[in-house]
């Protein structure tokens, strides 16, 4: 019985949406020369490539900002262009490449006013 409860758990926790996502990411975004977001390293120059998750507009000390949160199925990161209300191309679900430095603020991971590439 207990073999078979350990079965199930796997294979309900392999077909979890979530996780198929995270593995599909993966899958598509593991391409030479960009680093995985979950092992990037902080405060050096890195390049990374994901897809966009969610953007939104909120402003940051009385400056508007467009965040967006970028997913490549190891971790995710936000992503912040400070003075920007719009970004032609960048919505959810569209995959593009950064590069920049990581930094911290209040214990999350930010890329501040990354160069971006739109990946077709």
């Amino acid at each position: 019985m207990g073999e078979k409860t350990r079965l199930r758990r796997t294979i309900s926790r392999w077909a979890s949406s979530g996780d198929q996502d995270e593995r599909d990411l993966r899958r598509t975004h593991r391409d030479g020369g960009f680093e995985q977001i979950g092992s990037a390293p902080d405060r050096e120059r890195v390049r990374l490539r994901g897809t966009l998750r969610t953007v939104t507009l909120r402003p940051r000390g009385g400056v508007p900002a467009l965040e967006a949160e970028l997913s490549d199925g190891t971790g995710s990161i936000t992503i912040v262009w400070l003075g920007r209300r719009r970004i032609t191309g960048i919505a959810p679900g569209r995959s593009l490449s950064v590069q920049g430095r990581i930094g911290q603020h209040d214990g999350e991971r930010i890329l501040y006013n990354p160069r971006y590439e739109l990946i077709p």
